[in-house]
């Protein structure tokens, strides 16, 4: 039996006053108004209405049944126009992970310009260098760079790509010299960054000779933290991998230079991943959206500015 269909019922023919006025109300017949009460009834072990062939009136069990009825009807009609509107207008808390250069970098950026648009969504972020459990975990949404994702459930979708290049100071190429080849590297003060994405030991580079991997086994430095090894770089203590985004600023105002411009490491793909497609909540569906809009373009112009200065530097 389902007691909120046959409470809607009983409210109907209370509103009513009739078993045909309901029937009609509810484009159903009076049989099956008449065996809904009956049913409500039998449930309850009270009858609801005094029944004649000309009225019918709600009885005292009826009147206080009708209240409590209104109540629970009401609260269960907000809780569906509720989720109703989470599917259509954005609205309520986000939990978003970000691995933290990228969440830095773009994420905490993108999530202030998309509030202009959605000021009703509010943001809990969280940022680490690791792969989450959405589920158990409790994120909506996790923005995360892979080469490739593993087999998952999850629904994921590509924001665009980005890389890795290897930096120095100034000051530690004029007194060293620059490597001109990756197998170079031998020969230098690798410093090695922890990375959820980058081998600690492996660097693989794509450059004009195609894939090649050299093996970093030694290192005056191991951190596991992006500005930490951008910091370490500047104060010449050696060569190492810095991302794109964290690399730009240090490029522009002469702290950092470009080794190997001829290289790079292995391309990445930027991913948001979410836990289903089915039922997509609206601030989930539209924060994805917006990444998806915004992010490739940002990305682009970091590249564009890389190249540029890459050819300037081969001049």
């Amino acid at each position: 039996m389902d007691i909120l269909q046959n409470m809607r019922v009983f409210r109907c023919v209370a509103e009513a006053g009739s078993f045909t006025g309901a029937a009609t109300r509810l484009d159903t017949t009076t049989t099956s108004i008449s065996r809904a009460i009956s049913h409500l009834e039998t449930h309850l072990r009270a009858r609801l209405f005094n029944r004649t062939t000309r009225h019918t009136s709600l009885t005292d069990s009826g009147k206080r049944y009708l209240l409590r009825c209104e109540q629970i009807l009401r609260s269960v009609d907000e809780a569906e126009r509720e989720i109703g509107d989470a599917h259509s207008r954005p609205t309520g808390q986000l939990n978003v992970h970000s691995m933290t250069g990228i969440g830095q970098h773009y994420i905490i950026d993108a999530i202030a310009k998309y509030r202009k648009h959605y000021p009703d969504v509010s943001f809990n972020l969280s940022m680490n260098n690791r792969i989450p459990n959405l589920v158990t975990e409790g994120y909506d949404v996790s923005i995360m760079l892979a080469i490739d994702l593993p087999d998952s459930s999850h629904v994921s979708q590509k924001l665009g790509t980005t890389y890795s290049i290897v930096c120095a100071s100034p000051s530690y190429v004029k007194t060293f010299g620059a490597p001109q080849t990756p197998v170079d590297l031998l020969h230098h003060a690798c410093l090695r960054l922890v990375s959820a994405v980058i081998p600690l030991e492996q660097w693989a580079f794509e450059g004009p000779d195609g894939h090649e991997d050299v093996t970093i086994t030694t290192s005056p430095f191991i951190v596991d933290s992006v500005d930490a090894m951008k910091a370490a770089i500047s104060n010449d203590m050696g060569v190492g991998i810095l991302p794109i985004h964290a690399a730009i600023k240090g490029l522009r105002n002469g702290s950092l230079v470009r080794v190997l411009p001829k290289y790079r490491l292995e391309e990445l793909g930027l991913y948001a991943i979410y836990p289903s497609r089915q039922y997509l909540d609206a601030k989930i569906k539209t924060w994805v959206e917006y990444l998806r809009g915004s992010l490739p373009e940002v990305l682009a112009d970091h590249k564009a500015v890389l190249k540029i200065r890459d050819l300037v530097t081969l001049d």
